[in-house]
């Protein structure tokens, strides 16, 4: 039974366009927003969390039946605890608006204005592999600020992009297209 009213593809059913790689379309500039779908083994691991928080939930409400209230104290503290990870987790990545770039990362957030960006552009450089300290060449995603600091924002081989050639070109493409939009032109 479909539900289309609970799914943002019903605009790209309407259009003909049926690949999972294609941007959700936005209407407003100023609410921060990803130019890409989270990748597979971002979703994957996510899922995997949430699988474990529902055991670990299953698990405190039996402790809970059998009276022992601070272990089972102990287990939805655990549960809420996993179940923000795979939500941080979600939320990892690159995200534009009209104000600037936002790059999320696990246990931190820039943001960098527009005016205080030189140039968004790729580059070829050794990257992490699935954001593990192994390395890799590739394709990389990188924000040049006007007082020398180099962000990197996406990778081809992070957990969004790996094995998604064409998805990382597309996004690497599109915030690029939101730098030269949004950027001053005094700073180009």
């Amino acid at each position: 039974m479909p539900l289309p009213f609970l799914t943002a593809d019903r605009v790209f059913e309407a259009s003909g366009e049926t690949s999972d790689d294609v941007a959700l379309p936005f209407d407003d500039h100023d609410q921060w927003r990803r130019p890409y779908r989270p990748g597979p083994w971002r979703v994957g691991a996510a899922a995997l969390l949430l699988l474990l928080a529902s055991f670990v939930l299953l698990a405190a409400m039996v402790i809970a039946f059998t009276g022992a209230v601070s272990g089972a104290g102990v287990c939805f503290g655990l549960a809420a605890a996993v179940i923000g990870c795979a939500l941080r987790l979600l939320r990892v990545g690159a995200w534009v608006s009209r104000h600037g770039l936002r790059r999320v990362g696990f246990f931190s957030t820039t943001t960098v204005p527009w005016d205080r960006a030189t140039h968004v552009r790729t580059v070829q450089q050794p990257v992490r592999w699935l954001g593990l300290p192994r390395t890799v060449q590739g394709q990389a995603l990188v924000l040049q600020g006007r007082d020398g600091e180099r962000l990197q924002l996406l990778t081809d081989h992070n957990a969004d992009f790996l094995s998604r050639v064409e998805a990382f070109d597309r996004a690497a493409d599109t915030v690029e297209a939101w730098g030269d939009e949004y950027r001053p032109a005094s700073v180009a």
